[in-house]
């Protein structure tokens, strides 16, 4: 096994550990499903995943984390809209 293979590997569990934690962490509460943390880490994991996915060939995988990643930067968008938003009416 190549270096660019372990590395790709890595990348791949990498992902898939931080996709987890992520839904680890709002299952338990400790996050909001519209925070900042769990939506940078589920767009961090997914771009993982497509790396991962789309080296193995795995198109649909790659596909579905791009719209994943996609979700995950529009999510955060509309947060940050909304709180400029608040923070503009406030006197």
């Amino acid at each position: 096994m190549g270096a660019q293979v372990i590395v790709i590997e890595v990348i791949g569990w990498a992902a898939a550990a931080i996709i987890l934690a992520a839904y680890i962490l709002l299952s338990l509460g400790r996050l909001e499903g519209r925070s900042y943390l769990y939506q940078w880490m589920n767009v961090v994991g997914a771009g993982g995943f497509i790396i991962n996915s789309g080296y193995n060939g795995a198109l649909p995988s790659a596909v579905l984390n791009v719209i994943w990643a996609a979700m995950g930067l529009f999510t955060l968008w509309s947060v940050w809209r909304a709180r400029q938003v608040a923070h503009a009416a406030l006197p």
